[in-house]
């Protein structure tokens, strides 16, 4: 029984350190163009080089 003394406040501090590090990506803007990165690697951008 003692080492649920050491667990459950350990299992809560690693559940609050995920919940702000989500919170963070959130704020941060890491999702927001979710199709954009999908659609860049269909698309063919680059233009042939005239230098051969």
């Amino acid at each position: 029984m003692n080492v649920l003394l050491i667990l459950i406040p350990v299992s809560l501090t690693l559940g609050a350190l995920g919940l702000c590090a989500f919170l963070w990506t959130i704020r941060s803007g890491q999702y927001d163009d979710a199709e954009g990165a999908a659609a860049r690697l269909l698309l063919d951008d680059d233009e042939p080089s005239s230098e051969n």
